[in-house]
């Protein structure tokens, strides 16, 4: 017999959760969105989404909710100080996908194991940008409750190609900092071979042609170099939240022994500093362009 389709509620329409709740309709799933700043939510309307008043609106009747919003301060406004938790109903999935680190996940699994028990927590971020998501092709690092699979995995499958079940509340943030310290050195790695290309007065479309079909380009860093080929540094991955997720990432690392990555982190803080911090991760290689032509 067929499982009946989860109801879906969406909550925080960036870049990724519009393009998340986006895939869940396409997918047929129900779903309901909110966001605070509502001429986004109505924006998906047309799309065929429930557009509610209010989060804890959004989460009423509903048999899985996602958040997928900036940082713990703001998850914990949805879920406490605008009822969402409240009125999630008893058995309902709350699958927290925004990348909070593993302090700000254990203070929000606290919250729920304290406040609502009846509900089912995931911690399930995600690995991807804007479209991977949009494409419904995201990585999902899934932890938490076995119970909340059999809904999850649905919606998971409309919002991802594939998701890794990694056991107890927390794992799935830790892997989530694990993945992006590595594509925050791959996004480093990118932006200082091209800019000392240029240096050198090659051609970037030199450079692609002599890295294409070779081992040192991932999938990711083929989809970026031509768009630094075309100078396009609209965010697909912002440099300010890949900053935040080094950040996270050196709370659980030493940073002496890291020192690395807390080098990066501090160039990375001077570039946002200059007020590129909205332009994807890749706008490091317009730095250092302009560092160089200062020497």
């Amino acid at each position: 017999m067929a499982e009946e389709r989860p109801k879906l509620a969406v909550l925080g329409l960036g870049t990724m959760g519009r393009a998340m709740a986006g895939s869940a309709l396409r997918s047929g799933i129900p779903t309901v969105v909110w966001n605070r700043d509502p001429g986004v939510a109505h924006r998906l309307a047309d799309q065929g989404a429930d557009v509610a008043a209010s989060a804890a609106d959004a989460v009423e009747g509903t048999t899985m909710v996602i958040t997928m919003v900036t940082d713990t301060q703001a998850v914990t406004s949805i879920a406490v100080d605008l009822g969402m938790l409240e009125a999630l109903p008893a058995g309902a999935v709350w699958a927290q996908m925004s990348t909070i680190g593993v302090e700000g996940t254990a203070t929000i699994s606290s919250i729920v194991e304290r406040r609502r028990p009846d509900v089912l927590f995931l911690d399930a971020p995600v690995s991807g940008s804007k479209v991977p998501a949009e494409q419904g092709k995201l990585i999902i690092f899934a932890s938490g409750s076995e119970q909340a699979r059999p809904t999850a995995e649905p919606v998971f499958a409309a919002i991802g190609q594939r998701t890794v079940w990694l056991g107890q509340v927390g794992m799935g943030s830790r892997m989530k900092l694990v993945n992006n310290t590595l594509l925050a050195f791959a996004a480093e790695g990118v932006a200082n071979s091209i800019a000392l290309a240029r240096k050198l007065g090659l051609e970037v479309r030199s450079v692609l042609d002599a890295f294409e079909g070779g081992p040192l380009v991932s999938p990711w860093m083929a989809g970026k170099l031509p768009r630094i080929q075309d100078d396009d540094y609209s965010p697909e991955f912002p440099l300010a939240l890949a900053l935040k997720d080094v950040h996270l990432a050196l709370e659980q690392a030493d940073p002496p022994r890291f020192a690395v990555l807390a080098a990066l982190a501090r160039e990375w803080e001077e570039i946002e500093q200059q007020g590129l911090g909205d332009l994807d991760v890749t706008v490091v290689t317009r730095s250092l362009e302009r560092t160089s032509k200062l020497l």
